[in-house]
């Protein structure tokens, strides 16, 4: 075989290339300390392969070397149009959840073509490999030589899991990420997608449980004297019970005792506010306030600059509108476990949004102007509470026009506001928009509806971005509407409108975002930055300068209302109390009132002088602590064990 290229160089060229060449593409920066366990991996993980490809005769190895080649190399490019797209990465953890990606499956070939450069790139090894065939040794090796091969795999493996203990105690280290957190987009930034391949794999199958830490509640103890009394928004749960009814269960003990050593969130000077007042609670898709604009968005723009004012509000990217619609929803976290329990349907929410208002006096209502099984809406609407959910396919379509894409806000609140305005009981009512939505370009039906009035602004964006504007028009318009019916039937005044985006428009690139934003905005914390708008006719207008986001509305909503709820089992806070800000992204990076912190290059930004000291060590357990409870929340359906033991 003298001459012959060996499959083990060609594996290990070819993976070292793809991972350094994705870096390239989507992560900043691309060299880091990490890349050096990342490289030790791709050399166990090549000669792992080697071994394989050379166990059978020359034939079947050469079948196996490519379908090797061939699958690795679409891996990589799937990641790459698809984290280009949706702002996710693939992992089989997500693919439960993930419809919204087959659901678009007819855009593929616009976004595989916009990404043919760099597919191109990605699939150079198997391209080459296949020119080279002739040269490339496929021999069956001897029993002798594999034993020797697997010995070798055995001391590559060693080597990289030894590499591991490099700057171990660093929060989000290779150590910790292989150890302690479960997060898929974060281990590809930092260790690899083959190594978060078979990671995630390893875990999908056989599962991870998270550490918890208790007692980790320092840097949000607010000792300040106050003139006034409050009490705590939390009800009186046996938490003793739920551990002694639940003697086996480690992980409901640990999470017993964490809840047990939260305090919870005072109420405040707001509590109450809007008791008794009717809710409108809008999830609108794809808002941003690079749409917040007077000449644009006449309506919304008063409605988010007066009333209750959030210069500071964050709606995180985390599996695009379903994790969105979960955190303004569920006040928790999203990840692929919580989510899949979501849409089960099989959890207890008695602090549901609709249970909690009908528990009033409320009458409760839901409508989407899309299909009403997207996503299983149907579901987790019902289990939270509304029974009465109409969408396109289960009755809105005789009202509106369900063929058109994306459909028209405007329309589903002509076809709807009759239903509740003249409710002699007060009402809420959950409307999750659409017309904001994906495709932006002057074919998507809401963008061409408005893109006359657009175009006559005047502005020097790109296409994209204009007709992502044109669709945010028709938002404002259905507000407009909305608005002018509660006003003709006397209700204006008593009513509040809680408006939410689910997370920014992520189809556009973070430079386009960057031609509508007002500041230049990265592409990890400050592309989500947004604005919550609380609004009512009569309410005076409050500036609220603390850091929030999507999983800090329900609390507040409820603080609002004065319902009765148990703050210390949100994973959220109520924005008006006491508790400090923060807001937590994808990849377990965040931002507080006192600075940004990257997870994937270990950076802090302070905003504030005093930063106390371990400040970032306390607050990245702090994260962890938030996403490892929602998660274990769905998981261990802690809610229903919770109120089992309510005295």
């Amino acid at each position: 075989m003298k001459g012959k290229i060996s499959i083990f160089l060609i594996y290990l060229i070819s993976f070292i290339y793809l991972e350094f060449l994705f870096r390239f593409l989507l992560i900043d920066p691309v060299f880091r300390i990490s890349n050096i366990n990342m490289i030790l991996f791709v050399v166990f993980f090549a000669m792992l392969l080697f071994i394989v490809t050379k166990l059978f005769k020359e034939k079947a190895n050469k079948f196996f070397f490519y379908i090797f080649m061939f699958i690795i190399s679409v891996w990589f490019a799937a990641q790459y149009v698809v984290k280009g797209f949706f702002d996710f990465y693939i992992s089989f953890s997500i693919l439960q959840i993930a419809d919204q990606v087959g659901d678009f499956i007819g855009k593929a070939v616009i976004e595989i073509l916009k990404r043919i450069v760099g597919i191109i790139f990605i699939f150079m090894p198997f391209i080459i490999s296949i020119i080279l065939r002739k040269k490339i040794s496929f021999h069956q090796s001897g029993f002798k030589k594999n034993i020797l091969l697997v010995i070798i795999c055995a001391i590559f493996y060693g080597g990289y899991y030894a590499s591991l203990n490099i700057k171990k105690d660093e929060d989000y280290s290779a150590y910790m990420l292989y150890h302690e957190v479960n997060n898929p987009s974060l281990n590809i930034e930092k260790v690899g997608v083959l190594n978060t391949f078979v990671v995630d794999t390893h875990r999908w199958i056989f599962g991870f449980e998270e550490k918890i830490v208790i007692n980790n509640k320092k840097i949000h103890k607010d000792d300040t004297p106050k003139e006034i009394v409050y009490e705590y928004n939390n009800l009186d749960i046996d938490f003793d019970g739920i551990i002694t009814d639940n003697p086996s269960d480690r992980t409901v003990k640990e999470m017993t005792e964490y809840f047990k050593n939260e305090t919870g969130t005072l109420q405040n000077e707001y509590t109450g506010l809007f008791k008794g007042k009717n809710l409108i609670l809008f999830m609108a898709e794809s808002f941003n306030e690079i749409a917040l604009r007077e000449e644009l968005m006449p309506t919304l723009y008063k409605m988010a600059n007066s009333s209750f004012v959030f210069d500071n509000y964050y709606t995180p990217t985390i599996y695009s509108t379903i994790g969105g619609e979960f955190q303004e929803l569920s006040g928790l976290y999203a990840n692929f476990s919580s989510l899949s329990q979501w849409r089960s349907g099989k959890n207890s929410f008695p602090m549901g949004i609709a249970k909690l208002f009908q528990n009033e006096g409320y009458n409760t209502y839901a409508y989407h102007n899309n299909s009403y099984l997207f996503q299983d809406r149907n579901v987790y609407l019902k289990n939270l509470g509304f029974d009465n959910f109409l969408a396109c396919y289960n009755g809105l379509e005789k009202k509106i026009n369900c063929a058109q894409w994306p459909q028209s806000d405007v329309e589903m609140i002509n076809a709807t506001y009759t239903d509740f305005i003249d409710s002699e009981k007060p009402f809420m009512v959950f409307y999750a928009s659409v017309s904001g939505h994906a495709g932006y370009s002057w074919s998507n039906a809401m963008a061409r509806k408005h893109r006359s009035e657009i175009e006559a602004l005047n502005y020097t964006y790109s296409d994209q971005v204009q007709a992502y504007l044109g669709t945010q028009m028709e938002l404002d318009d259905a507000l407009e509407v909305l608005i002018e019916k509660l006003e003709e039937a006397g209700k204006l005044d008593d009513t509040v409108f809680v408006l939410v985006g689910d997370h920014y428009p992520y189809e556009l690139t973070v430079d386009q975002v960057n031609e509508a934003a007002s500041y230049t905005k990265d592409p990890v914390i400050e592309v989500n930055h947004s604005r919550l708008v609380i609004w009512n006719n009569k309410a005076e207008t409050v500036h609220v300068n603390k850091v929030g986001s999507q999983i800090d509305v329900l609390p507040t909503v409820y603080n609002l209302f004065n319902l009765p709820y148990d703050s210390r089992l949100f994973i959220g806070h109520d924005i008006l109390s006491t508790e400090p800000g923060l807001a937590m992204f994808a990849d377990n990076s965040w931002v507080s009132d006192k600075g940004k912190y990257f997870s994937a290059r270990g950076k802090f930004e302070a905003l504030v002088d005093d930063i106390e000291e371990d400040y970032v060590k306390l607050m990245n357990q702090d994260v962890r602590n938030r996403i490892t409870m929602s998660k274990y929340i769905m998981d261990k359906n802690y809610y229903k064990l919770a109120w089992e033991h309510l005295k």
